[in-house]
This record gives structure tokens, C-alpha cells and sequence, in this order.
């Protein structure tokens, strides 16, 4: 059985080195936030278990029991078949004490579709924060609305250390169902494969790209399952759900920068948006939504839509189907595509130059 470093250990590992990196490397950014972060992780790596343990453990429930030795095959699959770089992540498990990990707050300026950036360390500019601390969340979301800019604050259950420590699966992540599981898994450990510094809506369009499609592979390829099966046909849909809700978003985009181009005072195009806001939505509500196969994007008709909002879904949905393209063009192997698309580490200031026809 995989032995992990005593509690003691990895708390205090995992805070001396967040603080180290701060303190040496730290310009512009906020030191105390990094470290409230770093004691944070630190807490949730101490209260890691080793996945086969829980397993194992009469006290556990059936359906983690099940979910988690999907997940234990699912990150089998991620290194064995799609040769992701996982290193020591979700080998264990942490259970939380709450129902959300954390909340991640992004801003967005109101007259452009440009968000507002913090630097931290090794990962450089980056269009949002995550909090451990709800409160401190909303009070800094609303000093962010106080200073013009439009917000937007949501729950995640799920985060990557980009290969910095053995990321455990939470609990959190469980409150799905085994495909979203596995295309959570999947999706996360894509980023300790290919992590291009400052590419924010590269990097996350590259995981749900890696998430959707190997969520797919798996479930129709894993013995045991098949074509045929249900959470085959699950995932697929899933993925093509995803690809039109990236198709959906463009033309909106394109109208929207078309205004904020424009040269129009900020009052003038406050009061411009608002129109192609609400027929986006109408859009949305009556023609892209009733096309989906297993798929709700419910948050998009819930939440109010602003330009934080919908730069949140621009960060994970942009350019799928050209994603899926390179997959066709590749034969349907996404181990070969995502082979191809590792070339965006040398790619400049245009990752997505990638995905170009050849």
C-alpha cells in the first residue's frame, strides 16, 4: 500500500514552500492571500487517505466505494492509454467538511471583454482567485463591483497544483456521477501535462477538450464497457453538448467586441449590451438549450450575464470544435491529439495556432 508523508509533514511542507516561493518571487501579488491559500492546501493535503484504504474501510458507503474505484481506473487510464503525466495525484482522498471546495472570484472591466488579472507566482498572470474563505470571497467581490468592474463568484469543487504536490481526489468531486467523475479526473491531470504560463482560456479549453474526450474513451473502450453501453453514449453526448455550447458562444462574442469597439462612450455601451445580452439569452433558452442530448448549462440562464460571466465560459468553451477537428484529423486518438497540441508549450503568444488546419 502507498505510504504518504506523516500529517505533520505535509502541512508544514506544504506551507514552507508556498511561503518560500512567495517571499522570493512574489511582485505584485498579494503574500498574505498566498499564504492563507498555502495553509489551506496544507490542511487538505493532512487529511489525505489512500484511495485503496477508503476502499477498503467498512465504514465507507457504497457509492464511494464504487466511485472511487472508478476513479482509480480512470487515472489508470489517463497515464496508461492518453499518457498524462499524473504523478503521485489522486492516489488518495480527502473528505471535506463542506459541500464546496472553494469559491473562485473573477472580474472582467465593463466596456471590453478583458478580465482583470493577479500575478502569482510560477503560474504568472492568471483571470481569477480561489478562496477557502466564503466570506472573504463575497466581501472582495463587492469591492470589486464598487470599483466598475462586472463579477462573478462560483463554487468549485475541483483544483490542480499543476504537479507541486499528490493532489487527492475530494469529496466534493464525488457529488457527480461516474462520468463526470472521470472527466473531472481526466480534466485536472491534463493540466500536469501541459500547463502553458499566462494561457488561462488555452490551458482550461485544452482540459475540458482532454476531460469530455477521454471521459468518452473511457467509458467505450474500458472493458466492461462498450460502444453500446449507456455511459458510453453518456459521455459522447456530454462532449457534443459541450461543442455546441462553444459553438453557441461565438457568434455572441463577435457582436458583443464588435460594440466595445466601437468608440462609444462606457455609458453609451452599458446601455448597448444589455440588448444583445437578453437576446443571447433568448437564443440560448430557445433554440441551443432544447438541442442538448445530456447537458443543461443551466448556470448560464440562471446567473446574471455580464462580461465576467460570460468571459468565465469563454475560459473553458472556446474553440471546442476545433479541438474536435484535430481529434478527426488524428484518427480519433486522443492521445495522438493531445501529442500534437503539446507543441503549444513553444507556440508563442498564440497557443491556439495549434489547432490550425494543417
Amino acid at each position: 500500500m502507498r505510504r504518504f508523508p506523516t500529517r505533520k509533514f505535509v502541512a508544514t511542507g506544504a506551507l514552507l514552500l508556498v511561503v518560500g516561493l512567495t517571499l522570493a518571487t512574489c511582485s505584485g501579488c498579494s503574500p498574505v492571500y498566498v499564504i492563507k491559500a498555502g495553509i489551506a492546501e496544507a490542511r487538505i493535503l493532512s487529511a489525505r487517505r489512500p484511495i485503496p484504504e477508503v476502499i477498503l474501510d467498512p465504514a465507507t458507503d457504497e457509492r464511494t466505494r464504487g466511485l472511487l474505484t472508478i476513479a482509480t481506473e480512470a487515472r489508470e487510464f489517463a497515464v496508461g492509454s492518453l499518457g498524462l503525466d499524473a504523478g503521485d495525484a489522486y492516489t488518495s482522498y480527502t473528505q471535506l467538511e463542506t459541500d464546496t471546495l472553494a469559491m473562485v472570484l473573477s472580474a472582467a472591466y465593463q466596456d471590453r471583454l478583458a478580465s482583470k488579472t493577479w500575478w502569482f507566482p510560477i503560474v504568472g498572470h492568471v483571470p481569477y482567485k480561489g478562496y477557502f474563505d466564503f466570506g472573504k470571497a463575497e466581501r472582495e467581490r463587492e469591492e470589486l463591483e464598487a470599483e466598475g468592474f462586472d463579477t462573478l463568484l462560483r463554487p468549485t469543487g475541483a483544483f490542480s497544483t499543476l504537479g507541486w504536490f499528490a493532489d487527492p481526489l475530494m469529496s466534493t468531486v464525488l457529488r457527480q456521477d461516474d462520468v463526470g467523475v472521470v472527466g473531472t479526473i481526466v480534466h485536472e491531470l491534463s493540466h500536469n501535462t501541459l500547463f502553458v504560463p499566462g494561457q488561462v482560456q488555452f490551458n482550461e479549453s485544452f482540459a475540458t477538450f482532454v476531460g469530455g474526450v477521454g471521459a468518452a474513451e473511457f467509458f467505450c473502450e474500458r472493458e466492461g464497457g462498450g460502444p453500446d453501453t449507456v455511459k458510453c453514449a453518456r459521455a459522447r453526448a456530454r462532449w457534443r453538448d459541450q461543442v455546441r455550447f462553444s459553438d453557441f458562444l461565438d457568434p455572441f462574442v463577435a457582436e458583443l467586441t464588435e460594440l466595445y469597439e466601437s468608440g462609444l462612450s462606457t455609458e453609451e455601451i452599458l446601455v448597448r449590451r444589455e440588448p444583445i445580452f437578453d437576446g443571447a439569452r433568448a437564443t440560448f433558452e430557445n433554440e441551443v438549450q432544447p438541442t442538448f442530448e445530456a447537458s443543461t448549462f443551466s448556470s448560464f440562464a440562471s446567473r446574471p450575464l455580464n462580461n465576467a460571466t460570460l468571459l468565465g465560459q469563454m475560459r473553458y468553451y472556446h474553440r471546442l470544435a476545433d479541438f474536435d477537428a484535430l481529434y478527426l484529423r488524428v484518427g480519433g486518438s486522443l492521445r495522438d491529439a493531445i501529442a500534437v497540441l503539446m507543441a503549444a508549450k513553444s507556440a508563442g503568444d498564440d497557443p491556439f495556432s495549434i489547432l490550425r488546419n494543417p
